[in-house]
Parts: structure tokens; sequence; C-alpha cells
């Protein structure tokens, strides 16, 4: 979370220490990405159990069973790293479009770090007053913010080829995160039913 603040506030500076830094792909992994995701949905999940989210339905509040919440957002940690996973690959694959000889590990750091607003911003998701289309908004466009000092200084790609890779991969996390915001967002409001019967199903199963 902190490095998530740092990089809204002191982008350049904190960008700059993560070039530096030089971490391994399994080092952001398991010492920065899923620690921010674990505590992102710890704070969502409690929300879900103790307060609910609005249904489509004429407005009625749906409070989740703690196996409901849990499998909910297990489910959306996992679709949270495969956006990045795949983010990574096509940003790298992007960077050879424009010439550039780039590593998977460095793209990946590009997605992981790059979307930390969108992640700090979750935590709002625990109130269910809050719109959920509305905290990813506001993550995105701090996201762009930042990929804007970024992607150069990590993938560093030609000069003049930049602005090229930071607008394509900005443009592709959008989509991919969009994609995700409306799946998950869709779930919670009531539109998935059967879906929501066969997870209350295996809850009802789990020993909590």
């Amino acid at each position: 979370m902190i490095k998530a603040l740092f990089l809204i506030f002191e982008p350049m500076a904190a960008w700059e220490g993560i070039v530096r830094a030089r971490r391994s792909l399994g080092f952001i992994v398991g010492f920065y990405l899923l620690p921010t995701l674990v505590i992102v949905a710890a704070a969502e999940g409690f929300g879900l159990v103790k307060w609910g989210k609005p249904q489509f339905n004429f407005g009625q509040m749906k409070r989740f069973t703690t196996g409901e919440a849990t499998i909910y957002e297990a489910a959306q940690t996992l679709l949270t790293l495969a956006v990045i996973v795949v983010g990574a690959h096509l940003i790298k694959v992007l960077g050879e479009t424009f010439r550039g000889r780039h590593t998977y590990p460095q793209a990946f750091a590009v997605a992981a770090y790059g979307l930390s607003p969108v992640f700090l911003l979750r935590l709002l998701d625990a109130f269910p007053s809050v719109n959920p289309w509305l905290t990813w908004i506001i993550g995105i466009m701090l996201t762009v913010k930042i990929l804007y000092h970024g992607v150069p200084l990590v993938m560093l790609p030609d000069p003049p080829h930049a602005f090229g890779l930071y607008f394509m991969s900005s443009l592709l996390l959008l989509l991919l995160t969009g994609l995700e915001r409306f799946i998950t967002a869709w779930y919670l409001s009531g539109h998935f039913i059967p879906l929501e019967t066969f997870v209350s199903h295996v809850a009802a199963k789990l020993p909590f």
C-alpha cells in the first residue's frame, strides 16, 4: 500500500527506485503483489460479510456469508493475477512491435506496479455505498498517469516510440481491468444468478 501511495504522489522517484532495485519476478509477486491483493481481499471480504452489496433488483441489500465472500475474493484475486500475467505478456509483445527488446520481468513490473492505484482504490469497495465503477475509474486514471513515467523508465523504448508504447500499454490495461470490473461488479449486484447459486452451494460445505 505504501508503494502505491508513493507511485501516485512521487511517480518519478518511485519508478526510479524500482528500476534501481531490479527486483526479480518472484520478488515482485511474493513481496509486493500477493500481500497487496490479500490485504485488499480481506478488506472487501469484511465489507461483504458485514454490510453486503446492493442488488440490481429493487435495490435490495445482500449480505454474503463468510464462505461466499472467501470464494469470491479468492476468485477475484486469481482473476487479477491473470489480468497482470496476460497484460504483461501483451505489453512485452507491444514493445517488440515498437522495435524494442524487452524482457517479461520488465513488462510484468510495469503491469504490477502500474496497477497499484487500482488495487489501492479497491479498499473503498468494502463500503456498500461506494460504486465499484467509480473506484475503478479513479484507479485506472491514476494508473494512466503513473505509467507515463513508468513505461519509459522500465521498458527503455527508443525515444521516438516511447509515447506510442505508453499509450498502447495504458489502453491495454484499461481494457483488461475494465473487463474484470464488469465481471465482478455484475456478480456482486446479483446479475449472475446461476453462478451465485453454485457459489452458495460450495460455500455451505466450507468449515467456516
